[in-house]
């Protein structure tokens, strides 16, 4: 069964919110949104596997900067992108700043 876009969005708002906090979340959502459409573009798919979506609020840490590096990574190579998450999580590498 396919999911609505909108339907997507709500499923990310908790992970999005934990990482972002909620004043930035709203902003944080709309990007993902964009990396739909340029995943879509890219890749013919409707959006990205939830795996990327992962790597990309790993990568980005809390750092609205940060996750729009993330998602550009992620269209333009996405096992760049978890080769970044990976060394995050094993402590290879440091995290950029979270919110506040």
């Amino acid at each position: 069964m396919a999911i609505g876009r909108a339907a997507r969005r709500i499923a990310r708002e908790p992970a999005v919110i934990e990482s972002f906090g909620p004043t930035r979340a709203g902003a944080a959502l709309d990007l993902l949104e964009l990396t739909e459409l340029a995943w879509h573009d890219c890749y013919g798919e409707v959006t990205p596997p939830d795996s990327v979506i992962e790597d990309i609020l790993v990568v980005a840490s809390g750092d609205l900067g940060e996750l729009v590096s993330a998602a550009r990574k992620a269209v333009e190579d996405f096992r760049d992108l978890h080769l970044n998450s990976e060394a995050i999580r094993s402590g290879l590498r440091r995290r950029p700043r979270t919110h506040l």
